[in-house]
């Protein structure tokens, strides 16, 4: 019996060590204490600026404050002349196009579609002074708009329809002796409010980040670690890290978790083996848009119609818009499921005069990756979905004037008439109108990568390991434990348990028929024994 039971450890000490070698070693990194205690402390400017006498004046024109500004600080205005957020372009290079001057500049998106034409609007949150025109001088310091990202007083505001000029209303002095480190109040101005109102664009990106709480975000989260956004989106030389795919092509500059949390935080070294190929968002983000709906659609098509002669809106049961005449039809959701995808850090984008074919929904950008790829992981993602306006002959989209700044100027947002929309639009941006139109089905990619939930909330096994309603459903290029079927995977596994168990069994069966016919020999013997002594006797 004994050599039953030391059979029976040995085999379960192999598969112990066999798990073990397929696993590899895997150290937990525990550094959460030293991270909350790094980011319990919060900067503070060691300068106080209301005692700074180039800041004593009633400022005329935001123009005078940059230059008090780099009469101090000067050399950062030549930096922050570098960076995306100034140029709203970066070199980039696009896989099958090659090396690219790209950013908001001259991509195109299926939310407000492109600035060119709409400076007047678009550009207030732009990070300079009066961009109105093409020929607005990027190389002029005094446009650059320090208190954009630096006021620290929340009274700092950009007028709208205006350039990217403050509001009539701003006290230039008093704000701009109260400025620091960018806070969230800065960042989210932008950020949260893109495409046009709260939360449109990101699904991640809103106004309840600027005071929420642990369960809508642990990093943001006043009662958890209550960080800002440069606390995680740092910055060298005014150089931002951090990139987001619908502008950017290149897998650098990138804010990543593993920065803080290395690519071993759990305890389970199993969990941690997950990280190869799944990003820490898939699983710690298991839904987004959590406190205000997000835009999950856009037609244009619908855009122009009329109540009596006006434009109308119409809200659905968010009381968000669900049809606008400015803008057309959308819709909105609430605590939204992600859609995942394989990304290994590279995209492609949509340029302007990329023909397209309108039988087909385009992708105004691509991202790369499969399980084969080394350097792709699951990730989670919003889709927006969209249906935009393109050129009919040429077969490429259109980039339509919509801003209207005064009346007979083409923009649609006014007139509502796509042609002469279309023409003014093109005609900024040097490419042929045909003068006819149509629309095509469009959809835009867009990680997620905030609205962190708590642990406790994040995925379980069975979110994704199920045959009914997996989470990663849709990625069919690998074989998933639980959730894909193999007959000669299942047949083989069956075979491997029966014969196992059936050798145990017979290798146990075998050992206690010998044990028995061992006992009954040593009785036999132990008889024969006896009689022999009786006989002696």
């Amino acid at each position: 019996m004994k050599k039953i039971l030391l059979s029976v450890l040995v085999l379960a000490l192999g598969t112990f060590l066999i798990l073990n070698l397929l696993i590899g070693k895997n150290e937990f990194q525990n550094n959460l204490p030293e991270l909350k205690e790094k980011f319990a402390k919060k900067e503070k400017t060691s300068a106080d600026h209301t005692k700074f006498t180039q800041l004593q004046k009633d400022f005329t024109r935001p123009q005078e404050v940059t230059a008090a500004c780099i009469s101090c600080h000067n050399e950062r205005h030549t930096e922050v002349m570098q960076t995306s957020h100034w140029n709203w372009e970066r070199t980039e290079y696009i896989p099958g196009k090659g090396i690219k001057r790209v950013g908001k500049k001259n991509i195109l998106n299926n939310f407000c579609i492109g600035i060119a034409g709409n400076e007047q609007s678009c550009n207030k949150c732009h990070i300079g002074y009066g961009w109105n025109e093409p020929d607005f001088d990027f190389k002029d310091p005094t446009n650059v708009d320090c208190l954009a990202c630096h006021d620290n007083s929340n009274e700092y505001m950009k007028q709208n329809s205006g350039a990217g000029m403050p509001d009539p209303s701003v006290n230039l002095a008093f704000v701009a002796q109260r400025v620091g480190k960018p806070q969230r109040e800065n960042c989210g101005t932008c950020h949260f409010l893109g495409g046009g109102g709260n939360n449109v664009k990101h699904g991640d990106l809103e106004t309840e980040l600027f005071a929420t709480t642990r369960d809508i975000d642990v990093h943001m989260g006043i009662d958890a670690s209550n960080l800002s956004c440069v606390d995680c989106h740092t910055a060298e030389n005014h150089q931002m890290k951090g990139k987001v795919f619908s502008l950017s092509s290149m897998n650098k500059d990138r804010s990543e978790c593993e920065t803080c949390h290395s690519n071993l935080p759990h305890e389970n070294p199993v969990l941690n083996e997950h990280t190869q190929k799944v990003a820490c968002q898939t699983c710690h983000i298991p839904l987004y848009a959590k406190a205000n709906p997000t835009k999950m659609t856009w037609d244009w098509s619908t855009a122009g119609k009329l109540k009596d002669g006006k434009p109308y809106v119409e809200l659905d049961e968010f009381g968000k818009e669900a049809y606008t005449s400015l803008k057309g039809n959308f819709t909105w959701a609430k605590n939204v499921e992600p859609e995942y995808i394989w990304f290994n850090g590279t995209a492609s984008h949509y340029l302007l005069g990329d023909t397209l074919d309108p039988g087909q929904t385009l992708q105004l950008n691509r991202l790369y990756g499969s399980y084969n790829d080394p350097m792709a992981k699951i990730i989670p993602v919003k889709i927006h979905r969209a249906k935009q306006i393109y050129d009919a002959e040429h077969k490429y989209l259109i980039q339509p004037k919509t801003v209207s700044n005064f009346e007979g100027d083409g923009g649609f947002w006014r007139e509502f008439d796509w042609n002469r929309a279309s023409e003014e639009g093109m005609k900024r941006l040097n490419l042929p109108y045909s003068g006819s139109y149509d629309f095509v089905k469009t959809e835009m990619t867009w990680p997620l990568n905030h609205m962190v939930a708590p642990k406790e909330q994040s995925l379980a096994c069975a979110d994704c390991h199920t045959r009914e309603n997996s989470r990663l459903a849709s990625l069919t290029d690998f074989y998933l434990p639980g959730r894909d079927y193999s007959p000669a995977v299942d047949t083989l596994g069956a075979g491997v348990i029966f014969f196992t168990a059936l050798g145990i069994i017979t290798h146990a069966v075998a050992r206690i028929m010998k044990w028995r016919k061992k006992k009954e020999g040593n009785k036999v013997a132990a008889e024969k024994n006896e009689e022999q002594e009786n006989e002696k006797s």
